[in-house]
């Protein structure tokens, strides 16, 4: 294989039989489809409801910054072999380092046992019993999955479980929605500047613009250097650059339009079903269940339920894997899905811990729509820090090479990282 070739290779990872992650998905892929989980379910369902269409235009706002953003932390996984908290302990001080996977872990494990709940309350709409039981059976599930299947021999079925979500979409052509008054509010945006609107601007780009999304695909971009012969860090061979950042831009704009539509769709039907028939304030999971009604019927509640289970199966991996990614590289471990777990014990250790964490939060009396609004939110205000730092680390020539991030790339970037920061400035002024 000559080199301008190498990254559209494919192939299994050489002496081992486990199917390679990016041979089922890609890392934007499956970025994109992480990023859809219960929580960003949760948080578009409860923007339509609230608001109306009067937010739809966040979505087109967001998808070319978060495009950016994964494009940059995918480059430096590509470009230097390590995820970004391998890069933070080379470059920079330890209590940063430190400092930054904390805030990771603390938002991963509060969206893990967010996405949990919901996951436990949406198979009580299918068969009645008790949620935390329920929540028990899909954290052993997880962890069994994630440690003794590999993750790519059942994201391969996952994923047909989370093209539910096209329900949304299908809904939207059942349902009467004043087409004229969305495109109004997706071109030209609005805003109340009050607490209530800020604070779900915060959540919406918290869940779009996710950190564990940046050091999972920093990882698994890394991950695939390891794993594959042909490839080499960027800084090391910089002649598979051109094919190799053509990938990446590719993959990730793909991905992320996805999520976008997939998500657009969620908020415009909730904001024709749910919303026009005085439901503002979404509560439970048979509540925004109603969403899917008009196409789904009696099944609307079951529809729904297998959306949720389905994408939380397949984020909770992407959830606790990016904490043990970062935890592991900061401290040298070895790291990846695709060792054995005895050959990276410390690593698969973490994701376990992650999860059990996870579903003992389930335990806290928040209901759980409302627990995946507030970790969109908390992961939204854990952004800000991480996007600076990543920004940084994209533009040092020490770090990257000739792979520096440039342009209009750098400065989207800089400017989805400012966004953000006026954002929970603005949460907080709001709150006072």
């Amino acid at each position: 294989m000559d080199q301008s070739s190498e990254d559209h290779a494919r192939s299994p990872v050489v002496g081992t039989s486990k199917p390679r992650l990016l041979k089922v998905l890609g890392p934007g892929l499956i970025t994109g489809a992480s990023d859809d989980d219960p929580s960003g379910i949760a948080t578009y369902s409860q923007t339509g409801a609230r608001f109306g269409y009067a937010l739809a235009w966040t979505l087109v706002f967001t998808y070319p910054l978060m495009s950016a953003v994964q494009v940059i932390s995918a480059r430096v996984g590509r470009t230097t072999g390590r995820g970004i908290a391998g890069n933070l302990r080379l470059h920079y001080p330890n209590w940063l380092l430190q400092g930054i996977v904390l805030l990771v872990l603390i938002a991963n494990t509060i969206n893990i046992g967010a996405d949990f709940s919901a996951m436990g309350d949406a198979a009580g709409l299918i068969v009645a019993g008790p949620v935390h039981l329920y929540v028990l059976a899909f954290g052993v599930l997880s962890i069994t999955l994630q440690v003794f299947l590999q993750y790519t021999r059942y994201v391969a079925v996952l994923k047909w479980l989370a093209l539910v979500l096209v329900a949304y979409v299908f809904t939207l052509f059942l349902v009467d929605v004043p087409w004229s008054e969305v495109v109004r509010h997706l071109l030209v945006p609005s805003i109340t500047w009050d607490r209530t609107t800020v604070t779900t601007v915060v959540a919406v780009l918290g869940t779009t613009i996710s950190p564990y999304l940046f050091f999972w695909q920093a990882s698994q971009e890394a991950e695939d250097v390891r794993e594959v012969p042909q490839r080499k860090p960027l800084v090391r061979a910089p002649e598979q650059g051109h094919d190799a950042l053509q990938r990446i831009g590719l993959d990730t704009f793909v991905g992320m339009a996805v999520s976008n539509l997939v998500a657009l769709a969620i908020m415009i039907t909730a904001a024709a079903t749910l919303n026009v028939h005085g439901i503002t304030d979404v509560e439970t999971s048979a509540q925004a269940a109603e969403a899917l009604r008009p196409i789904a019927g009696a099944l609307a509640e079951a529809v729904f339920a297998l959306g949720i289970i389905g994408t939380g199966l397949l984020a909770i991996p992407v959830l606790a894997g990016s904490a043990a990614y970062a935890i592991g590289e900061a401290r040298r471990w070895p790291v990846g899905l695709a060792r054995q777990p005895m050959e990276a014990k410390a690593f698969y250790g973490t994701v376990i811990v992650a999860i059990g964490l996870g579903v003992i939060l389930t335990f806290t009396p928040v209901n759980p729509i409302t627990a995946l609004y507030w970790s969109a939110v908390i992961n939204g205000i854990v952004a800000v820090p991480v996007m600076a730092i990543m920004m940084l680390l994209a533009s040092k020539r020490a770090v990257m090479g000739r792979f520096t991030v440039e342009g209009w790339l750098r400065w989207t970037g800089w400017l989805a990282t400012a966004v953000m920061a006026a954002s929970v400035l603005a949460m907080a002024v709001a709150s006072l």
